[in-house]
């Protein structure tokens, strides 16, 4: 009897870069959209600002208030692309440092048909390491139409505001893969 494997897929599996912006300045300030779009691409959805206030962890390090705003840059890349996608956002914000201290938190990460994963230099037990010094998070998954938290993930995307945001870059994905 032959054991019965499954096929190896063919290709990386297609993601959309999105990022998750902590600041305490909500808006899309011209200066960081142009070092975004230098980085990552053309930005095609930046999501509106909504307070930061499921936590005060931010706050020593960036003041309060904090907003955070999500947004998703055109074209497919690969997940295997994190870690890369994660050096050049702490670029970004050491360039937005003043005093040693960051005043923009780019949480970047990719949205996949199933789900949100945002990269950490953070490890953890739910965490999955993927190499220079980058862990993959997943916040969201998606099935039957709805976005599903993690257990672990902050409570701002637990209580669902960003989700009319990740539906329309869900959607931008779709369109880019041709569905």
């Amino acid at each position: 009897m032959e054991a019965c494997v499954p096929p190896v897929p063919s290709g990386d599996p297609p993601c959309k870069k999105v990022l998750a912006l902590l600041t305490p300045v909500p808006e899309w300030e011209a200066a960081l959209c142009d070092e975004l779009e230098a980085a990552f691409g053309p930005l095609d959805y930046r999501g509106q600002f909504l307070p930061f206030d499921g936590t005060d962890y931010y706050a020593a390090e960036m003041g309060a208030p904090l907003f955070r705003g999500c947004a998703s840059f055109r074209g497919l890349g690969g997940p295997q692309d994190l870690p890369d996608w994660k050096w050049k956002a702490r670029e970004i914000e050491a360039h937005w440092t003043v005093d040693g201290k960051r005043t923009r938190n780019l949480d970047i990460g990719y949205l996949d048909p199933d789900k949100l994963v945002l990269a950490s230099f953070k490890r953890g037990p739910w965490k999955l390491y993927l190499g220079r010094g980058v862990w993959a998070d997943m916040i969201l998954g998606y099935a039957c139409g709805v976005f599903t938290p993690t257990a672990r993930a902050f409570a701002d995307f637990r209580d669902g505001r960003y989700n009319k945001a990740f539906i329309a870059m869900r959607e931008k994905l779709k369109a880019e893969m041709g569905r």
